[in-house]
């Protein structure tokens, strides 16, 4: 059985990415990782009692990933793949932005990252197999006005996985980074109708980018067959540059 660790497994993206694992991979072990809002996970996890379990897990606590990896390890004796998925946006134009604001988002997009890549690094070395998928945005390589904060994280995000990826690769483990578009998930629900329709326009597809498009990526890079990727940036945007 491979076993499956995912953050921000109560969002569209989590769930289409926990769903996909659990649809795909016959021998997947899928554990929810989710913090303060829980009932997708739940609904999931409830779709697929013998292969799904909830973690509750804070991502910025740097304390709280070592007793989730343990827990992991006691009851399932492996963790073959993370995927580092959770994560949030506060947009303001850095005159303006509140020091809150951008300490948090570092925290929960950038500093998350780094706590759960060094918790699972040595368990995975030990068993010479690991997969990293880190999820970053395409703010990292298209960095936007009003995104300083997160567009800042998310490109740490990426030069965390090309390091980590040369410091690991003779231990059989692979670290990959994918940078979403603009995806069809909560996130842009409160968008007005204008602003979106514009946004779409700026797109060579002329659509946004569905959860299952990701999660797909995903998988294949948490796959065997994808075992020669490593420090790679996938971006999946519609084309947009």
């Amino acid at each position: 059985m491979k076993t499956i660790l995912i953050t921000g497994a109560n969002g569209s993206l989590g769930q289409a990415i926990a769903r996909e694992f659990l649809t795909s991979c016959e021998d997947a072990t899928v554990i929810l990782g989710v913090h303060h809002k829980r009932e997708q996970a739940e609904a999931l996890a409830a779709e697929f009692p013998q292969r799904t379990s909830l973690a509750v897990l804070d991502v910025t606590d740097a304390n709280a990933w070592p007793t989730t990896i343990n827990d992991i390890l006691e009851q399932y004796g492996q963790i073959d793949v993370l995927v580092n998925n959770a994560g949030f946006h506060r947009d303001h134009l850095l005159a303006n932005m509140p020091d809150k604001d951008w300490s948090e988002v570092l925290s929960a997009n950038l500093d998350a990252v780094f706590h759960g890549c060094r918790a699972v690094i040595k368990t995975m070395i030990a068993q010479r197999f690991g997969r990293i998928i880190n999820i970053a945005s395409l703010s990292a390589l298209l960095a936007p006005a009003g995104q300083t904060n997160y567009a800042a994280a998310k490109a740490g995000v990426v030069a965390l996985t090309q390091s980590l990826a040369k410091e690991v690769a003779r231990a059989g483990i692979t670290v990959n980074a994918l940078c979403p578009g603009y995806i069809d998930t909560g996130a842009l629900d409160g968008i007005d109708p204008d602003k979106k329709k514009a946004l779409i326009r700026q797109i060579p597809m002329r659509r946004l980018g569905r959860p299952e498009e990701i999660a797909a990526a995903v998988v294949f890079l948490a796959s065997t067959k994808a075992g020669y990727i490593t420090g790679s940036t996938l971006k999946i945007d519609g084309g947009i540059f």
